[in-house]
């Protein structure tokens, strides 16, 4: 396993007693090494006319320290993968060996297993940045059995069905998705959104796996399965994350493919090219041959950068940002266009009735009624606020609900509205597009709101005007995402009128209303030609039709609570909290990270071509060669944690 090997499964909760035991080994080889070592020192000092002694212990020493990278290093050479940090090491460490510097050659492997000491306590820290998303994965649900009054067991969350009853009691994780059917109770959402402030659940609330309850008791109807829950998705995108490499780590990689080689025969013409010449000593040059190979090994790159990109995702998911790889939170820092769907996105998409306008000879209620009658089977916030209005009305006058046995041939138009059958009444209820493609005559309003247009067998009845809340910081977002990109738009699928209210109090740059699906993503193809060269365009949306424009996005970012689970699927990014200004914090912790990423480049590099000049020229002894690299891992190393402490 190379270096880069360790960032990959970085969050295994099955694999964490095994991890736990080979931390424990390497801690024991580092020390029983370390002993063995001193008392080669001592006993070099002591024994010198006793050389094999000194031999066998030095040698005892080495392959405590270094036998295992000894080994990776032959199972390379075997798999014709020969240029790696084990290579050089190995042949660093034999050749001190064969000219007698056996101290010299002990001290590099052990260094060397400091230095990984260092980088896996570093690794672990940025682990337990993230492990608090691997807390939320619930041990037992409390199954209740042959319904409400059932007998309550404690089951396997894996084994409970979608429609099933669950109780989850005080202090206890709620295990799966679902929505509640009785009693109250604060949550705890921290481990799912990174916010400290609980929220109130209550009955047809909808809760996801992972939150906490706080204090009152929960009975919950599962919705979805456990391998469909939000606990599931997310500990597979943690899981998941590290694998995807951002490009400076596959620089990195392409880079490591070709400085090794080099360096080794620069090495080995330092070795062998003076003294052929008769410039000295075969043993001098040969020694400085070894301190040039010790001092080229890439350990502080290879170990590094992925750790600083492993630190950023990190980070960004203690603030509620789930960033599914490398790649997507390097994109953040070249952001050009930020297009935003409008509702639930920048705002709440939690929709009221706020005007009926009844054609003549109907009532207020009639349009409601048959309104209602059409958006019985949706689950669309526009319908949901029409059936909320009518069930309040219905119940004030006779207390009569939708009877869905009276509805027949529902049909669903993308972008257009609805058709359904309803007492042998042809219902039709959607927008100004709908009543002009059945050739309806009606009064259209110039009311601000979503408009829904209500038609009985092809006679307009009626209007209603429902109104959308912007989010609390939508308008703060905005102003600081303008301050780091050079266009914000907004695409909507609500009219024009309602498109240019929303952005001008927004103040954003561009706003398009009335698209359907494929119209977004035609935009955003369009806007896609306006990037600088190397610019990214983000989409931000949260409902199942913004996942073609999310896929099609450079960056694709998904509004996770209240967003779609197609929504979630096709984004690179998930904002936990569905507020947009965690993009902005995204953006900070990923220009943090590659400031850091870079700065580790730079001073390796710069340290390595410094200490292989002096090596070359006998400057440097292998004691120097052997602290600049570990020492310039260790800076490289405490530097990449910053980011697991950034704070915007």
């Amino acid at each position: 396993m190379t270096k880069t090997d360790t960032f990959k499964g970085a969050a295994c909760p099955g694999c964490a007693h095994d991890k736990e035991d080979d931390g424990k080994l390497r801690t024991t080889k580092l020390i029983s090494g370390a002993v063995v070592f001193a008392a080669g020192i001592v006993l070099n000092q002591i024994l010198k006319s006793q050389p094999y002694i000194i031999l066998a212990v030095f040698m005892a020493a080495y392959l405590v320290l270094g036998g295992d990278i000894v080994l990776r290093a032959l199972k390379r050479i075997v798999l014709g993968k020969i240029f790696d940090e084990n290579f050089l090491m190995s042949l660093a460490t034999i050749g001190a060996f064969i000219i007698g510097e056996y101290p010299e050659a002990v001290a590099v492997m052990l260094f060397y297993q400091v230095g990984e000491f260092f980088q896996d306590m570093a690794v672990n820290k940025s682990k337990k940045s993230i492990s608090a998303l691997m807390d939320i994965r619930p041990d037992f649900a409390n199954l209740i059995q042959n319904g409400e009054a059932g007998q309550i067991v404690k089951v396997d969350p894996e084994t409970v069905n979608i429609g099933d009853v669950i109780l989850v009691k005080p202090g206890e994780k709620i295990p799966l998705d679902g929505e509640v059917i009785e009693g109250e109770a604060m949550l705890d959402t921290m481990a799912l959104t990174g916010e400290s402030v609980p929220r109130k659940a209550k009955v047809s609330d909808t809760v996801l796996s992972g939150c906490i309850n706080l204090n009152g008791v929960l009975t919950i109807k599962v919705t979805k399965t456990f391998g469909q829950s939000t606990v599931a998705k997310i500990i597979d995108l943690v899981e998941n994350a590290s694998n995807k490499k951002a490009p400076t780590e596959n620089f990195i990689t392409s880079f490591s493919r070709y400085y090794t080689p080099v360096v080794v025969c620069l090495a080995a013409l330092i070795a062998f090219l003076p003294p052929l010449f008769g410039f000295g000593l075969w043993a001098e040059w040969v020694q400085r041959g070894l301190v040039f190979l010790v001092i080229s090994c890439p350990c502080a790159l290879v170990i590094s950068i992925p750790l600083g990109f492993f630190g950023g995702i990190g980070g960004t998911s203690r603030k509620g940002i789930l960033v599914k790889g490398g790649n997507y939170l390097e994109a953040l820092n070249n952001l050009d266009i930020v297009v935003f769907d409008k509702t639930g996105t920048l705002t709440k998409g939690v929709f009221n009735v706020t005007g009926i306008q009844s054609a003549v000879n109907w009532t207020d209620e009639q349009v409601l009624k048959y309104a209602a009658y059409a958006e019985s089977f949706s689950n669309h916030p526009i319908a949901l606020s029409i059936l909320k209005a009518y069930a309040e009305v219905s119940a004030d006058a006779s207390g009569k609900e939708i009877n869905k046995a009276e509805l027949s041939q529902y049909n669903e138009i993308s972008g257009h509205g609805i058709s359904v059958k309803a007492n042998g009444k042809t219902i039709l209820a959607g927008n100004h597009k709908l009543m002009t493609a059945n050739g309806i005559s009606f009064t259209e309003t110039h009311d601000i709101g979503t408009k829904v247009y209500v038609a009985a067998d092809n006679v307009f009845i009626g209007c209603i005007i429902i109104s959308d809340e912007i989010k609390a910081d939508s308008k703060s977002a905005i102003a600081a995402l303008k301050k780091r990109v050079t266009k914000t738009v907004m695409l909507t699928g609500d009219s024009q009128e309602i498109a240019q209210a929303v952005g001008e109090e927004l103040k954003l740059d561009e706003y398009y209303g009335g698209l359907l699906p494929h119209e977004k993503v035609e935009k955003v193809e369009m806007l896609s030609q306006q990037k600088r060269t190397k610019g990214k365009l983000a989409f931000i949306g949260d409902g199942i039709n913004d996942a073609p424009v999310l896929a099609r996005a450079d960056v694709g970012i998904a509004m996770g609570g209240l967003g779609s689970d197609a929504a979630i699927e096709a984004a690179d990014i998930v904002l936990m909290t569905d507020e947009p200004s965690k993009l902005v914090d995204a953006i900070a912790i990923a220009r943090f990270t590659k400031q850091i990423v870079w700065q580790n480049i730079v001073l390796a590099l710069g340290i390595k071509a410094v200490f292989l000049v002096l090596g070359a020229f006998g400057v440097a002894s292998m004691w120097e060669a052997v602290f600049a690299d570990v020492g310039v891992s260790l800076m490289a190393i405490l530097n990449a944690t910053r980011v697991m402490r950034y704070k915007n």
